[in-house]
């Protein structure tokens, strides 16, 4: 019947079926590196004196918490 090798066509049946998996959660870990990154960079100049706008300060707040959840939920149910 089929010539293909059955842990091949279980991968491809997984990629098919979540695709560019790989590219989100590259996405998702860039992102949130990105958040921690500007949420420490915003708490140093808060420690430093500097005023900040409040928005700002939630804004990146709720970044450094959607994004870590979203890396979260697109990990293997599986594994």
């Amino acid at each position: 019947m089929s010539k293909i090798d059955p842990e091949l066509k279980k991968k491809l049946l997984k990629e098919s079926q979540a695709p560019f998996k790989g590219l989100r959660r590259i996405l998702w870990i860039a992102f949130s590196g990105s958040a921690f990154l500007g949420l420490l960079i915003m708490l140093s100049r808060i420690a430093s004196g500097n005023q900040l706008q409040q928005n700002n300060l939630l804004i990146q707040l709720g970044a450094c918490i959607v994004f870590p959840i979203l890396l979260f939920l697109d990990r293997n149910k599986e594994d």
